[in-house]
């Protein structure tokens, strides 16, 4: 195991709703010091969920805003064999990373840069830092081609997309090694949610899992640790066999869920990977006002105090491989619903630290 990880360190997901991006990034540094993490600040048209990833894609053509891709365009083809040539001059070596069409560019880049300068002022060090990209199943499934066709039905585009989103990862891998902290990098793939639904009845667990461990290998060829996060249920057996170092889910909502992946869990932990735990609940304001750092914390000792006595673990043991974040994003909610978020995710890991 990491030593910088478990022991009930604290980060977050990504999106924040502040308009303002050095009040957003100052309460970052505030809030979880440990693990401070770039913001998403989706108020930035340049920085929404699947747009923020999209430069050096073959067949952008300003559709993209829109969730279309064009690959009936005439210079459709051209696009294709740069993206190779280029993929290839980097991973090579013969064509520098930042150099490349593969980074954050001037806008969907500028709240990542300015994290960069604040956390190189920053009064503490921290012990690791954390970035994220749209994981790959969840862009494939958003975007569509000219006629309306998911791009996961488009076989192009299934090897395009992990190989672009790997360098992304790798970017900010680089960037922020300066720091000379471990790296983690989330895969935000909130769309796992709906594998196997009706819509997706054809994608395979197989391509699924594909996907996601060649961008998980990125991570890990540059460097760094790659954790996974999906905001509701899924298929957990593609998190388990996808090679991640982290797992992060809404325990607070689908605990019981993940629970049924019980051998899995230990297994996963046994290797010394951490669960994430998403113990704020995000998705239903009223929550966080009626909750308080004691009762989620005594909500989450309920539920992990069962599924180490399934395994014959203490809770000192679970702790020790654990992390706690919100339940999913910032960055639908008011400013003050943030403040009050991290309020209670404070309030929840000092308790977590006293009680051990």
């Amino acid at each position: 195991m990491h030593d910088f990880l478990g022991s009930g360190c604290a980060t977050l997901i990504g999106s924040m709703p502040q308009k303002d991006r050095a009040s957003a990034i100052d309460l970052i540094l505030r809030a979880v010091p440990q693990i401070p993490v770039w913001p998403q600040l989706p108020f930035y048209p340049s920085e929404g969920m699947m747009v923020q990833y999209l430069e050096g894609l073959p067949g952008l053509s300003g559709l993209e805003e829109a969730g279309v891709v064009n690959s009936s365009a005439p210079e459709f083809d051209g696009q294709i064999l740069t993206f190779y040539e280029q993929f290839l001059e980097v991973s090579e070596g013969a064509l520098k990373l930042e150099q490349s069409s593969f980074g954050l560019g001037e806008q969907t880049g500028r709240t990542f840069r300015r994290f960069i300068q604040s956390l190189k002022e920053a009064a503490t060090a921290p012990r690791a830092v954390k970035g994220q990209v749209t994981g790959p199943f969840t862009l494939l499934c958003g975007l569509k081609d000219q006629n309306g066709r998911a791009l996961i039905y488009d076989e192009r585009f299934q090897d395009i997309v992990p190989k672009l989103l790997g360098l992304k990862a790798r970017w900010q891998i680089e960037i922020l090694g300066q720091f000379n902290v471990p790296v983690i990098i989330f895969l935000d793939e909130p769309g796992l949610a709906g594998f196997g639904s009706s819509a997706l009845i054809t994608v395979s667990a197989e391509l699924v899992e594909r996907l996601l461990s060649e961008v998980v290998e990125a991570v890990h060829s540059a460097g760094g640790l790659a954790g996974v996060h999906v905001c509701a249920n899924t298929d957990w057996q593609l998190a388990f066999n996808s090679h991640f170092d982290i797992i992060n889910f809404d325990s607070y909502g689908y605990f019981d869920k993940f629970a049924l992946y019980e051998k899995e869990y230990f297994d996963f932990i046994g290797r010394g990977s951490n669960v994430a735990w998403g113990v704020i609940p995000t998705s239903e304001p009223d929550l966080l006002r009626t909750e308080t750092a004691q009762s989620l914390v005594s909500r989450w000792r309920a539920q992990v105090e069962r599924l180490a006595a399934a395994g014959g673990l203490s809770l000192s043991q679970v702790l020790s491989h654990s992390l706690f974040t919100p339940s999913c994003g910032c960055g639908s909610l008011t400013e003050a619903q943030a403040a009050r978020v991290i309020e209670l995710l404070d309030g929840f890991c000092a308790i977590i630290g006293k009680e051990g």
